[in-house]
């Protein structure tokens, strides 16, 4: 009679080679960092839909006009303080876009003129309508709009965020505000990084006597009180300048000012990493300094570059907010954030017009949507995540 065969013995499991890892996997292992970091972005949904938001902001600041209804600068004595005309998409269960119109009537007791809704008349509105003539970028005519009405004249006039005391039309100049307004926090957070960068890199790398006068340079200038400060120079700039000329001072002071939280951080960063082996075989192996300092030491902490970069943009735009809302910045004829929340300085014009505030709610919406995006690029960029 034959014997059972005996129990196979026990068997460690074979290990799994390139070839039988699933196909997730490996892409993950040989993907490129850019890659890895968009995977880990997508994970983060509310910096996406973030992401997406600031978008649509840069695109009404790459072309204000085509998403203004009217020229920013037309004004008119017998339009001032229009409330809100609320777009409606459907009439009766069909698409058909329009507005109601408005209807002013003198108080017989203060002669102010008051507007009302007249919900007897209808301003229809197409979208990518004609309007007043402008050049995309500068260079290309064009006069097509994203919302406009569909019989342009007096009586066909819309104003989607009311006016203001001089009649011009809140909508359009908020679209053009945001042109402004973002630019400059781009352009300056972009210098004061690079100074940042570039001050507290020398700092850190080279030590010595370098390190000790860059370092009292900074305590100087964290020292002084900002807005005493900001509010001198900016006092300084002659009355007779051009927009362009103020523009591009507030860019400047805004970064001079900038630049040395992030001096400090990037040189402590540089103090730790001179002496860590990947430099060290670097500097042995021939490599250059600036090469060992573009090319090794700042991508070991370019996630934290990142972060402070979409987070100090946000300061750099309320700093240019409230200067020009306290009149130390940019200047009618400019057209700004600030420049537009100067009408809101006092009760009479909050009474009369509420939504002269509106423009503070896009400095709120965009604020918010930088400090989330930088969050989530600070963690989708972090090696160690």
């Amino acid at each position: 009679m034959s014997t059972p065969d005996p129990a196979p013995a026990h068997r460690p499991p074979t290990p799994r080679t390139s070839s039988t890892l699933p196909q997730e996997a490996e892409a993950f292992y040989v993907a490129p960092n850019w890659k890895l970091v968009w995977w880990r972005f997508k994970r983060h949904r509310l910096a996406l839909v973030s992401a997406v938001l600031l978008g649509f902001i840069a695109l009404v600041a790459l072309v204000p006009d085509f998403f203004s209804t009217q020229d920013p600068h037309a004004s008119s004595k017998t339009e001032s303080f229009i409330p809100v005309q609320r777009l409606h998409l459907f009439d009766q269960g069909r698409f058909r876009p329009f507005v109601y119109g408005v209807v002013g009537q003198r108080n017989p007791r203060t002669l102010r003129m008051e507007w009302v809704i007249d919900p007897e008349v209808k301003i229809p509105v197409r979208f990518f309508a004609r309007g007043y003539e402008y050049k995309i970028l500068g260079l290309i005519p064009f006069d097509r709009h994203l919302i406009g009405v569909e019989f342009p004249g007096d009586e066909g006039k819309i104003h989607l965020l009311g006016t203001d005391r001089l009649g011009r039309d809140q909508w359009s100049r908020l679209m053009h505000g945001t042109q402004v307004s973002l630019s400059i926090g781009l352009v300056a957070v972009f210098l004061s990084i690079f100074l940042g960068i570039l001050m507290g890199g020398i700092s850190g790398y080279y030590g010595g006597v370098v390190d000790l006068v860059i370092q009292r340079l900074i305590e100087i200038l964290q020292s002084l009180p900002p807005i005493p400060i900001w509010m001198a120079l900016t006092a300084a700039m002659p009355r007779d300048w051009s927009v362009e000329q103020v523009y591009f001072a507030i860019t400047v002071i805004l970064s001079l000012i900038g630049w040395t939280t992030l001096g400090r951080e990037v040189r402590g960063r540089f103090l730790s990493l001179r002496e860590e082996d990947f430099v060290v075989a670097a500097r042995l192996s021939g490599c250059s300094e600036m090469r060992i300092i573009f090319r090794h030491m700042l991508p070991a902490f370019m996630s934290h570059i990142i972060a402070a970069s979409t987070l100090a943009i946000p300061v750099m735009i309320i700093n240019e907010t409230f200067l020009s809302f306290l009149g130390l910045g940019l200047r009618p004829p400019a057209i700004s954030w600030g420049v537009l929340l100067q009408e809101a300085q006092n009760l009479q014009s909050i009474a009369l017009a509420p939504w002269l505030l509106l423009p503070g709610l896009a400095v709120i919406v965009t604020v918010l949507a930088l400090n989330i995006l930088g969050d989530g690029l600070r963690d989708a960029a972090d090696p160690y995540r």
